[in-house]
């Protein structure tokens, strides 16, 4: 047996057992609160790149050139 096929992505059943467990297990008031929380959780993280590429940048564009020009 394959184990890429094993361990590959969850079909349509498992995606639809896995939400039901979610239901049950957190009940239907808190999903709304989890998903807020990782939505903040991924935009901190993205700005938190930007910010690193910009510092980034910055620091590439203030450096002298390598190229010497006459």
């Amino acid at each position: 047996m394959n184990t890429v096929l094993a361990f590959g992505m969850p079909g349509g059943w498992e995606l639809i057992v896995i939400i039901l467990f979610v239901i049950i297990f957190f009940g239907a008031k808190k999903i709304p609160e989890i998903a807020r929380g990782m939505g903040k959780g991924i935009r901190e993280f993205k700005d938190a790149t930007k910010e690193i590429k910009n510092e980034i940048d910055e620091s590439a564009k203030a450096s002298p050139s390598e190229k010497k020009t006459d």
